[in-house]
């Protein structure tokens, strides 16, 4: 199927000021010239900076599962909102690597001289790169990614069709590759699934501002923020060329990788995808 050009409401703005990278992940074209239905599976950041205007908003949608993706340590220095009615399916996707995630940390410390200028030392564009490639490396090779996103969907099988969030921390590398394999799994064209993985760089780059010009007021150079705040084409062309090694399809990917069967990737399809309006 070649690329078509998504109903207009597909990738728009986030509603909430202050979750910067929150958007609603329907209306993109799928299988068979349907859409990704709205309204029921949306992305987003962390809920850190969350203005009591926008938590109103967030009450209004009724969610009824917020999916996190993060590790133990981002989740106690940042725990999720508490609605009436939602539950929390807590998914450590980077569980079995011992690192932590760098866009996850690095925030906290970048306003600090002596750290600043040993990142300086330490990284250039390029390692910046080297390191967030192998994050998405990750994402296929981990066990503890496979059975994070094995649960995923599998969760949004066994429960009502009800709105669901899922997020790390900056909700752009975890979260981005399950939006990512959510939209290729349902034959959204694989130019919109990269249109919508980038939109990070429109929404969430711009609100983190203040964290560059920390940074440079520290001495570091802000363009080594980039590639760890941001995202980059190379960085999914990795993790799918990883898939694409590995299991040849996405179709296996889910099947083989994730325990997904076709029978259930057919269920998600169903569930998912709807005849335009």
């Amino acid at each position: 199927m070649g690329a078509m050009t998504p109903t207009p409401s597909a990738g728009a703005p986030s509603p909430f000021p202050s979750i910067a990278n929150w958007r609603d992940l329907g209306y993109w074209i799928g299988f068979d010239e349907k859409i990704v239905r709205p309204g029921v599976v949306y992305r987003t950041n962390d809920f850190a900076e969350i203005s009591d205007a926008d938590r109103a908003g967030l009450a209004a949608l009724e969610l009824k599962t917020i999916v996190d993706l993060r590790t133990q340590s981002e989740r106690s220095a940042s725990p999720d909102p508490k609605f009436t009615g939602t539950r929390e399916v807590v998914l450590d996707v980077l569980a079995d690597n011992n690192t932590p995630a760098m866009a996850a940390s690095l925030d906290k410390v970048l306003a600090d001289p002596k750290t600043v200028h040993a990142i300086s030392e330490a990284l250039t564009v390029d390692k910046a790169k080297e390191l967030m490639t192998s994050t998405y490396l990750d994402f296929i090779n981990l066990d503890s990614a496979k059975k994070s996103f094995s649960t995923f969907y599998q969760d949004l099988l066994a429960h009502e069709l009800t709105p669901t969030v899922f997020h790390c921390t900056t909700g752009k590398d975890r979260t981005g590759w399950t939006a990512a394999t959510f939209l290729s799994l349902l034959g959204v064209d694989r130019s919109d699934v990269y249109r919508e993985y980038l939109l990070t760089n429109d929404r969430l780059v711009p609100s983190l501002k203040p964290v560059f010009d920390e940074f440079a007021a520290a001495g570091g150079d802000p363009a080594l923020l980039q590639p760890i705040l941001g995202v980059d084409k190379v960085y999914l062309d990795t993790a799918f060329g990883r898939l694409e090694e590995v299991y040849g399809t996405v179709e296996r990917y889910f099947d083989e990788g994730l325990g997904i069967d076709l029978d259930a990737q057919k269920a998600l399809r169903a569930r998912f995808l709807v005849d335009p309006v």
